[in-house]
């Protein structure tokens, strides 16, 4: 099965600390907050592509015991200067690896499905879906790209896919 796509990965180690940077003057990103407080129950929660741990802290910090996941070394490593506190390990969608199957009450993974492949993008939501407990809530967005997948001046990949790709994949997973 296909990994995350290199370019982006290797875009991401290079560019460490000025994402790490540029994430943490970013606004608080309060619609997801208040999504989390709502909808999350109390514990283990999975913060998949947790870049510079940013929304890992927040969560550690409202009560949630969470774990981040990032496929970038370079990202890790500013993750774990920023936050030495919280436990941070490498991996990626859309195997996992690692990742026991429904160790997490919450799975959050925020703006990372569009960097794969439309493809695996099937396999990386039912493996979210895989490491929810039971009754576990799952929070996933992506960025959309209207105008078909491209690279930003990074090298950064923004995969173009219907969101019913999603949807499918949403629904298969929780039918079995």
């Amino acid at each position: 099965m296909a990994v995350m796509d290199q370019s982006t990965l290797e875009a991401y180690d290079r560019n460490a600390a000025l994402f790490a940077a540029d994430w943490g003057l970013q606004p608080t990103p309060t619609d997801l907050q208040e999504i989390v407080r709502r909808f999350f129950r109390p514990g283990l929660t999975a913060d998949i592509g947790c870049g510079s741990g940013r929304d890992t802290a927040w969560l550690c910090q409202s009560g949630f015991s969470a774990v981040g996941y990032d496929p970038s070394e370079g990202l890790l490593a500013e993750a774990r200067r920023l936050h030495p506190n919280i436990g941070f390990q490498r991996s990626a969608l859309p195997e996992l690896e690692g990742v026991a199957r429904g160790a997490f009450a919450n799975v959050l993974c925020e703006t990372v499905i569009m960097h794969l492949a439309p493809a695996v993008i099937p396999d990386a939501v039912g493996r979210l879906l895989d490491i929810l407990e039971p009754g576990g809530t799952l929070y996933l967005s992506w960025r959309l790209n209207e105008t078909g997948s491209d690279r930003d001046e990074f090298g950064r990949l923004y995969t173009y896919f219907d969101e019913e790709l999603v949807r499918g994949a949403l629904w298969w997973g929780n039918s079995g």
